[in-house]
């Protein structure tokens, strides 16, 4: 069975912000030093290797917005979250690195050094 997962730009995941921020949750899955260096205001911290195993945690009925670096690990645990029955996964295109770009230039952005220094 194939899934689709719904991937939404930082323009777009930031003006649903905007719009309803009480019944949206926004789902960090990166490491913690990850996590620690940058993140969106209001972000829930779950790494990848926890998601599945605490997903009894996430709500079922109202939007989950899965952050990652760049949009590839969110991509996967999504699609992942969608065929144990989530309907209302949304990956965020691009990660925070994208959003850094578009939504908070101020935010601290990171690349391969950082990311091998913490391997």
């Amino acid at each position: 069975m194939e899934f689709d997962l719904i991937e939404k730009e930082p323009l777009e995941v930031k003006a649903m912000l905007d719009e309803s921020s009480s019944s949206i949750m926004l789902l960090d899955v990166r490491e913690k030093w990850e996590f620690d260096l940058c993140r969106i205001p209001e972000s829930i911290h779950m790494p990848i290797a926890e998601v599945i195993l605490r997903m009894s945690e996430l709500d079922k009925t109202n939007p989950i917005i899965i952050i990652c670096h760049n949009g590839r690990r969110s991509l996967h645990i999504g699609l992942e979250l969608i065929e144990k029955g989530f309907d209302n996964v949304i990956n965020l295109k691009g990660g925070v690195d994208q959003w850094a770009d578009d939504i908070d230039t101020s935010m601290t952005k990171y690349g391969m050094k950082e990311i091998l220094e913490n391997s």
